[in-house]
């Protein structure tokens, strides 16, 4: 990836884009066809771009990102169980200073001196297929996967085929819990996996391609004998809905389940400090190959289960946990050609064409360039030899160029200043702030451009954003192309349009359909005509606006109709529309000039009228509805020292509350810490509630 200092704005977004889509169609392999197209290796060197990407710009955050989403929606065939609490992923770390601003993320979150110890649970990382099982009374009742962390699927009867895996609880000290969700991984040993491809070829069956393929494909059958017949395991280490916990440490609640008859892994261990968790990684590094199960990194979890609690989560994952993987593996290749890609923003990405090479048992032969400014800072060039490195996709980054074997013929590459797909003119903006020249050449062609205007039918039915099953993004370019898409309201028109007598377009009639495949599509569109405000608000393609942005407007305004009427309103970046758009907290100058300048386009309006007549926008349902501050406006001032102002606002956000940067008439609390100044002197003269830190807490607490 380009140089983050240096990567202006549009060229982050450009990369964004390109990587979301990539994990995404990923995540569908993995998660739901349970046949990666890739090693985990490569891909969380994706995922690890993506979040060094959104922490440099953090207003790129999306649904689509997979740092604020995972898995994917149960597939069909299996019943939904819905998670009563989510299932959600880990952040990971690639270094030790990582792990050591991890560290400090933990002590900066919970106010903590240096003096103060923070001890960390550490356990393997194992790679197979996550699992909730749910007890009542110390009795199995039910399984299921993690789907995409709110909904599973329902693999009771497969689970039960699991060999060490308690039907009931066994060995407890004293009565088991009501309820208690038990949360691990489901794998195959490295021998039984062996054992099982033996048996594969011999009948003539699926080879799989590794332990982890052959665990996920085992457990997901629909014929529950089919799991029973191979060999499973499971390791416990984590707990979803639950009556009662049986520990104040992680470690003394695993020590709890080892009581209950569960497999813990016993390379687990509690670290007094981060310098003990790094030795611990490395220890269990070393012992990796000799494993008969496959590992792919390091977990580490506060121990304490009071400062997990305090800590909480973010929008995919906890702040008390993190993954160390293993490092992603290398090799050397030569560049047979670059080419350019068209984003659904215009951004012209180069990519290189590779001799093809083998890293870590997958062929690649493409690579992501990034930009223009990329290309020129590393002197890359056509028949180069290059370093490559997995990273998350089929496309790999560029590490370095080896000087010594380039060619004497070579010349540097020439970006081009018209777009390869409609013949616009490509150019550089200027950043109005910085008066610096973008690193990202821009399509001028707009919706005359084919490649944006596909690209955005693309993000509007990704997986966070509309998520219409069956309609992916090959279909999308065939059904463009074929004039049967143009607009996101033709995807809703489809159905009545294909009906239409004298069509000789029939859906029916393409490669790959027929009556039930259609019917099929027809109904996931159907079943799509209902969207939460957020997801409809990332859908529309809104420069900077993603996940989380998409969240705060949803959160701030509640209602679509009450978002489209105040931004409509803002003639220009001026008045009150607009200041109030700027005082939700997290918003910046370039989001709500991006979000303005979207609604004061025209063509954007009419784009919308077509659509709402087809769908429903769900109002948003803000989380804690009885608490004593659900969609009241809050604002922070002062030095606080009762909690950190990071730790108040989580509390406040998860209660419902709506945290503001400044003060107006429609700020209902200010919570004033030790010298408090302009803040405090405004909500007086406005007459706002001015709350101490402890009349707050109490407040929440209640």
């Amino acid at each position: 990836m380009a140089d983050l200092k240096n990567m202006t704005s549009e060229e982050a977004k450009e990369v964004h884009l390109t990587l979301v889509d990539t994990i995404r169609k990923h995540d569908e392999s993995y998660y739901r066809e349970d046949d990666p197209a890739i090693p985990d290796a490569e891909y969380d060197e994706l995922r690890k771009q993506l979040l060094e990407l959104e922490a440099r710009f953090p207003e790129l955050v999306t649904p689509d990102s997979p740092s604020q989403s995972l898995g994917v929606a149960p597939a069909k065939g299996f019943g939904k169980v819905k998670h009563k609490v989510s299932m959600l992923s880990l952040d990971n770390a690639f270094s030790n200073d990582e792990l050591r601003e991890f560290e400090g993320r933990i002590r900066r979150f919970l106010g903590l001196g240096p003096a103060e110890e923070v001890a960390f649970f550490a356990e393997p990382k194992i790679d197979g297929l996550s699992a909730s099982l749910r007890y009542k009374k110390g009795r199995f009742i039910q399984g299921a996967t993690r789907g995409d962390g709110k909904v599973g699927e329902d693999i009771t009867a497969n689970l039960r085929g699991v060999t060490d895996l308690p039907l009931e609880f066994a060995g407890a000290k004293a009565p088991p819990p009501d309820l208690f969700e038990i949360r691990g991984e489901v794998y195959m040993s490295k021998a039984d996996f062996l054992e099982l491809n033996k048996a594969q070829a011999e009948s003539g069956g699926k080879i799989f391609a590794n332990p982890r393929n052959a665990a996920a494909g085992s457990l997901r059958q629909l014929d529950h004998s089919i799991t029973a017949s191979r060999k499973l395991s499971f390791f416990a280490y984590a707990w979803g809905e639950a009556s009662s916990v049986p520990g104040q440490t992680q470690a003394e609640v695993l020590a709890a389940f080892k009581n209950w008859g569960f497999s813990v892994n016993p390379l687990s261990e509690v670290c007094a400090n981060m310098e003990e968790a790094i030795d611990a990684y490395r220890k269990i590094e070393e012992l990796r190959a000799e494993l008969d199960y496959d590992i792919d990194g390091v977990v580490f979890k506060v121990n304490r289960l009071e400062w997990q609690s305090r800590l909480g989560f973010v929008s995919r994952s906890p702040r008390w946990a993190i993954a160390h993987k293993f490092p992603a593996e290398r090799a050397t290749t030569i560049i047979e050609d670059i080419e350019i890609q068209v984003g659904r923003t215009g951004a012209l990405t180069p990519v290189a064409r590779l001799h093809p090479v083998t890293v870590g048992g997958v062929v690649v032969s493409n690579a992501t360039l990034h930009n223009e400014d990329e290309i020129i800072r590393k002197d890359i060039r056509i028949g180069d030899t290059v370093v490559v490195q997995r990273a998350g996709d089929v496309i790999p980054q560029v590490v370095e160029v080896n000087l010594e074997k380039r060619p004497k013929d070579s010349a540097p590459y020439e970006f081009p200043t018209r777009c390869p797909i409609c013949g616009s003119h490509a150019v550089k903006e200027v950043n109005e702030t910085t008066g610096k020249e973008d690193a990202v050449r821009r399509c001028t062609g707009g919706l005359i451009c084919r490649a944006q205007a596909v690209e955005r039918l693309k993000h509007f039915i990704s997986r966070n954003a509309l998520d219409i099953e069956g309609l992916g993004a090959k279909l999308i370019e065939s059904f463009y192309q074929d004039g049967l898409i143009k607009t996101p309201a033709d995807i809703f028109t489809l159905e009545k349009r294909d009906a239409e007598p004298g069509n000789l377009q029939r859906i029916k009639n393409r490669e790959g359909f027929g009556e039930k495949a259609t019917r099929n599509l027809f109904d996931a569109i159907d079943d799509k005509r209902e969207v939460p405000l957020d997801r409809f608000v990332y859908a529309l393609g809104i420069r900077h606006i993603g996940q989380g942005n998409a969240r705060l407007l949803a959160r701030n305004y509640l209602s679509f109709d009450k978002l489209r009427s105040s931004l409509s309103d803002t003639s220009d970046n001026a008045g009150d529309a607009y200041a109030e758009l700027l005082d939700i907290d997290g918003i910046g100058a370039a989001v709500a000039d991006a979000v303005t300048e979207f609604f004061r386009e025209d063509r954007n309006q009419e784009m919308l009228d077509d659509l709402l007549a087809e769908v429903t926008v769900t109002d948003f349902d803000p989380p804690a509805q009885d608490s004593a501050v659900a969609g009241k406006t809050v604002v922070f001032t002062g030095t606080l020292e009762l909690m950190t102002r990071q730790e108040m606002k989580a509390k406040a956000e998860g209660l419902g509350a709506k945290v503001s940067g400044s003060i107006s008439a429609k700020t209902d609390y200010l919570v004033a810490g030790a010298n408090a100044g302009s803040k405090l002197k405004k909500a007086k003269e406005l007459d706002v509630t001015v709350l101490n830190e402890q009349e707050w807490l109490d407040l929440i607490s209640n």
